[in-house]
């Protein structure tokens, strides 16, 4: 079943998030109709590749002209073609972000499916999307609209004061044009009553917008305070939860509206100032509240200006290498990766104005890293007008590279406790805004980064990755593996899941985790309330293992999905089982019942184990050696499991797998998985990869042991079957070993 016919049978609720994916930059209508293309294509290669993304996009409006074409409907046929002239205007010069997109989408869309094996949402998951946030949102917007309002509404004020100024300008000045002489006519004082009910009128008329003018800027103070800036520190977080496989970050275009909203009225209130500045020239008197009160609300007016607008310099996204857009904050020395600055505040006045410049590590204390590094590219770029965001302002630096410092005499100076991986480091943006008079220096930094300089530092790097961002807010805090906090296991538990979701597109069940809880933190461990330290997690073996717990678990994840994606998304892979659970649950069943697993003793292996019931009633369990990534690559797993063949004591090979637990026909379950045939080239006669292991009986009490296949053949028939299958013979191993 495709993904997207997956969706389509979700309960509302979950149906109101997927609604939420698709917008003006990717409409549902494509998902709809192109369902089965989208999610046949690479869209996280194309992502990071320019040229691929090009082809793809190219491909995907051939595909919608095909589709639209189709269409018998005339007002589908028509919104289609809206859609399509849409798409080109927004990303023909830049593909790769549609690619994105849709990349994200789809990443989303797997996350949603796979919460719903989960009992209940984590913790995390849970306080990310709650009605209180709704609710809250909610207000904001209203608030900011009354705002809004408000300001609107001062400005017809400044306006009738300024036409009641001009009204008293004349008046006067046409008194004095008057000949002396009439000044003590009954015409004259009266016209001299008018301009005092003028003048009086102006001055009421100046203390009160005076007055709501302060109101105002009282108000927009609080909104900063008490909600823009939590608003944008709770985003600062759902971004870097996101960056751990959480949830979709959205919300960005939400906080620019009501950044730029803000901005705008601070911006109007201050031309309203000068403006009431302007009228103080032409016309002032004693005790004018224009002169007294102007100075200090400038003032307060210039510092919310100066600071809305610095905290609206942020990292859109995180710096990440191409090649692994699923692990961001991973740096490889002399690996082009990119990275993303965005202004919330949307004025014109500073279109194609902004220079940011990106630095290294900047500020670092001496002594805090063993490694330094510095930016081999050109490291500044000017800030463009985005049309497809609503005109902000936002510079994309693509082609960032590292490269590590060279030492005096190869000394690198401090060598520190840290490993590699936990050496945090930061990347600084700088630039210089200057608009209507003010000039305002901007700084914001990336999250902590992790710099390798080999691969095999990846899974390491990505451990220091997860566990800095699910246990800090903090922007910048390098010495953070100084002294690492304890996670519980129901926080970590939830980031497990993510990664299993992220990367094999199915998520971790509640007996999965537990059975990990438990191989983590021993049999009878209360594991939601317990607390795991970094070194366990990461750093120390497993006991009597020579890997640590991320290790195992990180070579799992690619076996999955390098070699396994196709039956761990059909949930046939029960993976996460002790030997103790998987014999309880296969003792009674039918012979030949089989589950699969991964291995405990192995890096990124998985087995297989199936029952067998003797004759005097005597139940015994098979495990086979086993499969690794070298052996999946010759053969697909789903092949091993349909031709997998046992010789016992000379007889006849034959398949011993019938049942996928707990019931399912071996065939129907991996029947449309199956795809190696054997060849059909002529005139030779067709071969076929055939895994085997031997099974012999043994009359001891003792487990039988690993024997080589001794088939029901001549030699010379064995030797060259031998030869031919030597690298995929499997040796059976006895009920208490892998």
């Amino acid at each position: 079943m495709s993904q997207w016919k997956q969706i389509q049978q979700l309960e509302i609720r979950l149906l109101e998030h997927v609604d939420y994916l698709y917008d003006d930059n990717f409409p549902m209508d494509i998902r709809q109709g192109l369902a089965s293309w989208i999610e046949s294509q690479d869209w996280d290669t194309a992502a990071n590749d320019e040229s691929m993304a090009a082809v793809q996009f190219t491909n995907l409006l051939s595909q919608l002209e095909r589709v639209r074409m189709q269409e018998q409907n005339f007002l589908q046929r028509h919104n289609m073609k809206i859609i399509q002239q849409q798409l080109q205007v927004k990303y023909m010069t830049n593909p790769a972000l549609i690619a994105r997109v849709i990349s994200t989408c789809l990443r989303e869309e797997r996350r949603i499916l796979s919460s719903t094996c989960m009992q209940e949402q984590g913790p995390l998951e849970k306080s990310l999307h709650n009605s209180v946030a709704f609710e809250r949102q909610k207000n904001m917007d209203n608030r900011v609209g009354i705002i809004r309002g408000s300001v609107q509404l001062m400005d017809q004020a400044v306006k009738y004061i300024e036409d009641l100024q001009d009204d008293f300008d004349f008046r006067y000045k046409t008194l004095q044009s008057r000949d002396p002489a009439e000044r003590n006519s009954d015409l004259m004082k009266q016209e001299v009553t008018r301009l005092q009910e003028i003048l009086n009128r102006l001055d009421f008329k100046r203390k009160e917008i005076l007055s709501k003018m302060d109101v105002v800027i009282k108000e927009i103070d609080d909104l900063m305070t008490s909600q823009l800036n939590p608003e944008l520190q709770d985003w600062k977080r759902r971004q870097q939860i996101a960056a751990i496989g959480g949830p979709l970050l959205t919300g960005l275009e939400q906080l620019q509206s009501w950044f730029t909203l803000t901005a705008q009225s601070l911006f109007q209130i201050k031309r309203q100032l000068d403006k009431l500045g302007e009228l103080v020239l032409k016309v002032t008197y004693e005790s004018d509240p224009i002169p007294l009160q102007k100075p200090q609300m400038e003032e307060r007016v210039k510092y919310l200006i100066y600071h809305l607008i610095k905290s609206s310099f942020v990292v859109e996204k995180q710096p990440c290498m191409p090649t692994h857009p699923q692990k961001p904050l991973i740096i490889k020395t002399g690996v082009q990766f990119t990275t993303k600055v965005r202004l919330l505040v949307k004025l014109p006045e500073v279109d194609y104005q902004l220079k940011v410049k990106t630095t290294f590590d900047k500020d670092l204390p001496p002594g805090r890293v063993s490694r330094q590094f510095f930016i081999l590219t050109n490291n500044t770029k000017v800030m463009d007008v985005e049309d497809y965001t609503n005109g902000c302002l936002s510079v994309d630096f693509r082609h960032l590279q590292l490269k590590e410092k060279k030492y005096i005499n190869g000394t690198k100076g401090n060598e520190g406790l840290l490993s590699v991986t936990e050496e945090l480091h930061s990347l600084s943006f700088e630039a210089c805004f200057t608009v209507q008079g003010l000039t305002i220096d901007l700084e914001t930094c990336s999250l902590p980064l992790v710099v390798i300089s080999n691969v095999s530092q990846l899974p390491g790097g990505w451990a220091s990755v997860m566990w800095y961002n699910l246990l800090t807010d903090e922007p910048r805090n390098l010495a953070f593996f100084g002294n690492p906090p304890r996670a519980s296991w129901s926080q970590l538990s939830e980031v497990l899941s993510w990664q299993f979701s992220t990367f094999a597109g199915r998520g971790l069940n509640k007996e999965q985790l537990t059975m990990l809880g438990e191989k983590l933190l021993g049999q009878h461990a209360s594991c939601s309330d317990c607390q795991v330290s970094w070194s366990k997690f990461s750093k120390e073996n497993i006991a009597g293992k020579p890997f640590s717990f991320w290790m195992w678990l990180d070579s799992i994840l690619e076996l999955i999905k390098k070699h396994l994606l196709p039956v761990w998304n059909e949930n046939y892979i029960m993976g996460f089982v002790s030997k103790e659970m998987e014999r309880t649950l296969l003792k009674d069943r039918e012979p030949g019942t089989f589950l699969l697993r991964f291995s405990e003793s192995h890096l990124g292996g998985i087995t297989f184990t199936w029952v067998e019931h003797k004759d005097n009633g005597d139940v015994k369990f098979n495990s086979v050696e086993p499969y690794t990534k070298s052996r999946l690559s010759a053969l697909p797993f789903a092949d091993i499991i349909r031709d997998y063949k046992v010789i016992s004591d000379g007889v006849v090979p034959e398949n011993p797998l019938k049942f996928l637990y707990p019931d399912i026909r071996k065939d129907e379950a991996f029947g449309r998985l199956y795809n190696s045939q054997p060849s059909k080239v002529h005139p030779y006669i067709p071969s076929t990869l055939i895994p085997i292991s031997e099974l012999r009986s043994n009359s001891s009490s003792t487990p039988p042991s690993c024997q080589s296949p001794e088939p029901p053949m001549t030699p010379g028939e064995f030797d060259m079957l031998n030869e031919q299958l030597c690298f995929d013979i499997d040796t059976m191993s006895s009920p208490y070993s892998e």
